[in-house]
């Protein structure tokens, strides 16, 4: 199943998604032209991985294997939602997106296993994560105006229930920017997948329902330009869509 987040005659309403259309949860019935897109999830704590594809590792010159994950957090501030508009700062010289599989926790978890690490899943979505690279000090330094800016990492445009991917291990994420696809990869590629992560940060710090981990990107992120638009897709989950626009478009909003 579907579960979004919409805005709709100026409030707020948890959702499904059907062939039909969006149904809220009181029952009724909208069409897309008639819903803003939320954010699916607000979570407490958002966790997002650096460098945890091999292939990207290796295109930036890291060595394809990591005993610990490069983690850091991002802010509820950078999530927007599904047809929102992203910034692009007039002074970046190389702003790119970064398609990413994320899982959503379904139920507190402290010190868990890997080998029962699925059980604490609800399920998945998309996300989007620009990042600028002129803001960049280091890879094992991010900078908070790197990943932490408002709008910079759209989501969506729902989560899919955990028992709806039949292996999120074996997903293949793509993106398109203006229609041609600049970016391919498949989660099986992560240096540390799903039940390792989920593992690690719960040995040393609970996870709460509706926190999300970010879990990387694979190679091919390219610079982006204003009035771009850019679909990040991943398999059995949908697509994502975001168009790039500039400072005084974004703050006139």
């Amino acid at each position: 199943m579907k579960h979004a987040r919409i805005a709709y005659q100026g409030l707020v309403h948890e959702a499904v998604v059907t062939e039909d259309g969006i149904q809220l949860n009181d029952g009724r019935m909208v069409s897309e032209d008639q819903a803003v897109w939320l954010p699916p999830v607000k979570p407490n704590t958002i966790f997002t991985l650096g460098l945890n594809y091999a292939d990207h590792a290796k295109e930036l010159s890291f060595s394809p294997t990591q005993k610990d994950p490069l983690v850091f957090f991002k802010g509820p501030n950078t999530l927007i939602g599904h047809k929102a508009s992203t910034m692009r700062p007039s002074d970046v010289a190389f702003m790119h997106y970064e398609c990413e599989l994320a899982v959503v926790i379904g139920k507190e978890a402290k010190q868990i296993r890997k080998e029962v690490a699925y059980d604490y899943v609800k399920g998945y979505t998309i996300a989007n994560d620009y990042a600028l690279r002129d803001y960049l000090e280091n890879y094992y330094r991010p900078n908070l105006r790197v990943k932490n800016r408002d709008g910079c990492t759209p989501i969506g445009p729902w989560y899919v229930d955990k028992a709806d991917v039949k292996d999120p291990m074996n997903l293949a994420l793509r993106t398109y920017v203006n229609g041609e696809k600049t970016q391919e990869g498949l989660t099986a590629d992560m240096l540390l997948g799903i039940p390792e992560l989920i593992e690690y940060l719960s040995g040393f710090m609970t996870l709460f329902p509706g926190d999300i981990i970010l879990t990387g990107t694979p190679k091919g992120s390219i610079d982006t330009a204003v009035g771009d638009e850019v679909v990040t897709e991943i398999e059995e989950i949908g697509r994502l869509v975001n168009t790039i626009v500039g400072e005084e478009a974004f703050l006139s909003n």
